[in-house]
């Protein structure tokens, strides 16, 4: 509770709400454990593979959303993740945005030069997420080391990738 001006405002702001959830532990446990639940019994319930039986799915997808988290390399993880993933969202919607004004939508060309800029953001996040988990080579000596390669081998599989999809469309 707090005074403004004489009168009484009860709550606190977004900011102390959420520091309080993370206090609490809904960043690091509660959220990881209900996305990979909710994934496992998704993906067991569509799949069919163990029959409809939710029973089995709940209490196999509650056995694997717990495991997940017992050592904190699926929460450090998450962690890392979506963050990177929030701003390489935000880096295309402002490509889709500076696409919109320049091309025309009807164009082809249009969906894959968006779909190779979504590729590319999602491979730089999924980089970036891995070389900054201390479990994935402490501290990315792999990446510093090989990225040259890397990039390489990227600009050769977007060569023939070019290739593939510019013989089909010749006659």
């Amino acid at each position: 509770m707090s005074v403004i001006d004489g009168l009484v405002v009860w709550g606190n702001s977004i900011g102390n709400i959420l520091n309080q959830w993370a206090d609490m532990g809904i960043f690091a446990y509660a959220l990881p454990f209900l996305l990979v639940f909710a994934l496992v019994y998704g993906i067991l319930w569509k799949s069919k593979l163990l029959g409809e039986n939710k029973g089995v799915i709940v209490v196999l997808a509650l056995t694997v959303g717990l495991l997940s988290l017992q050592f904190d390399y699926v929460t450090t993880f998450f962690a890392t993740i979506f963050p990177y993933a929030g701003i390489g969202m935000s880096v295309l919607l402002v490509a889709l945005i500076l696409m919109g004004l320049f091309v025309d939508p009807a164009n082809k060309g249009y969906n894959i030069a968006f779909f190779s800029v979504g590729g590319l953001i999602a491979l730089i996040v999924i980089i970036s997420s891995f070389v900054k988990n201390e479990w994935w080579g402490s501290g990315g000596w792999w990446w510093s080391e090989y990225w040259p390669a890397l990039i390489a081998l990227l600009v050769i599989i977007g060569l023939v990738l070019l290739v593939i999809f510019a013989s089909k469309k010749q006659p």
